[in-house]
């Protein structure tokens, strides 16, 4: 089975964040993250545009597993089920 694609949504100041980046790296997992906060201006908002559609509350981190699973904030159990760890 191919491995599940997993984004973040982040903020570089986030401590939260910072733990789902490390539980990911930690279990080698790949990912890709987006620190929104240091984005410029106009990409910040079309990545906003984005977080949005998945979590209206714009709340960090917003983890796409998948393309489909969403799960907003660092919750290590819900995140070694969504990745069978």
């Amino acid at each position: 089975m191919a491995p599940k694609t997993v984004r973040l949504f982040t903020l570089s100041t986030c401590s939260h964040c910072k733990a789902a980046k490390r539980f990911l790296a930690e279990n080698g997992v790949e990912h890709e993250f987006i620190d929104v906060d240091l984005l410029s201006d106009d990409r910040r908002s079309a990545v906003l545009e984005e977080v949005r559609a998945y979590n209206p509350r714009l709340s960090y981190p917003t983890i796409i597993i998948g393309g489909e699973r969403v799960i907003v904030g660092f919750r290590e159990q819900e995140l070694r089920e969504a990745l069978d760890l």
